[in-house]
C-alpha cells in the first residue's frame, strides 16, 4: 500500500509539492479553501478536494488520523496555518511538515509539534518533497529536473555488506545511480570500491535520476535490468 500524504493549501508552492509527492508514489489528498483551485487537480493528484482544514471533524471524515505525511502549506493564512499543523498532530498523523513566513511563525508551528519547518523561499517544492517521510534523506541537491546528489544514511537491509551486494557497486550500479562517496568519521572515501563494506554510521553521497535516489534512498529493490538501461541511456 502506498503512503499516504495530505497538502493543505494547493497555492503555487503547495502544487509543486503535491505533484512531486505524487510523482514518487504517494497517495496524495490536496485541499484548498478555493473551489476552483481543488477541481483544477482533480486529474493531477489521487484525490483534491474544497475543504476547511481548520476543522477537526472534516480531517477526521478524510480519515486524515491514518495519513503517514501531513503538510501545511498555507501561505498567508497564518491562523489557518497554525490551527491545520496543531490538528494534524492532534489526530496523529505521523509526520508534519508546515510552510513558515517569518522566524515567528516558524517558532509557534516548532511549539505545537511540528516535526519539520520549511520556508519555501529557501526550498522548492519539488527539492523539499525528495527528503520529505524519509528518515534516511540528510540532504538532496536538484542538479537539472531530473538529476541530483542525495546524501543519506545507509538503510538497514544494506548494513554490513558491500556495495556490490548492495547493488551499488561500480560507476553506474544496479539502481543506475553513481556512488560518489562515502563520509565515515574525519576521513570521506571518494569514489570508492564495489567491495566497500557499508557501515552504520557512513553517510552515502549518490547521484544520479530523482527517481532512482528516491528508490535507493527508500530501501527499495532496485529497477528491472531493462528500466535501467533506459533509465540510463
Amino acid at each position: 500500500m502506498a503512503n499516504q500524504a495530505i497538502v493543505i493549501g494547493l497555492g503555487r508552492y503547495g502544487q509543486s509539492l503535491a505533484k512531486e509527492l505524487y510523482t514518487l508514489g504517494f497517495d496524495v489528498l490536496g485541499i484548498d479553501i478555493d473551489a476552483q483551485v481543488a477541481q483544477d487537480f482533480t486529474d493531477q493528484l489521487t484525490y483534491a478536494v474544497k475543504a476547511d482544514a481548520t476543522s477537526e471533524s472534516v480531517l477526521r471524515e478524510m480519515g486524515v488520523p491514518n495519513f503517514d505525511l501531513g503538510v501545511v502549506a498555507i501561505g498567508t493564512d497564518i491562523q489557518s496555518s497554525v490551527m491545520a499543523t496543531l490538528l494534524l498532530k492532534t489526530l496523529g498523523v505521523k509526520h508534519v511538515v508546515a510552510r513558515a513566513n517569518n522566524d515567528l511563525h516558524a517558532s509557534t508551528l516548532e511549539k505545537l509539534g511540528a516535526d519539520r519547518v520549511v520556508y519555501p523561499e529557501q526550498e522548492a517544492g519539488h527539492q523539499l518533497a525528495q527528503n520529505l517521510f524519509n528518515p534516511n534523506v540528510r540532504e538532496y541537491v536538484e542538479i537539472t529536473k531530473d538529476f541530483g546528489i542525495s546524501e543519506f544514511k545507509p538503510p538497514d537491509h544494506i548494513i554490513g555488506i558491500t556495495l556490490e551486494e548492495a547493488g551499488l557497486g561500480g560507476t553506474r550500479d544496479k539502481y543506475g545511480i553513481a556512488v560518489l562517496a562515502i563520509k565515515r568519521g574525519r576521513d570521506p572515501i571518494l569514489f570508492p570500491a564495489k567491495d566497500e563494506i557499508v557501515e552504520a554510521s557512513d553517510i552515502l553521497f549518490v547521484a544520479g535520476k530523482t527517481d532512482l535516489l528516491a528508490r535507493v534512498t527508500r530501501g527499495e529493490s532496485p529497477p528491472s535490468k531493462s528500466r535501467t538501461a533506459s533509465k540510463v541511456s
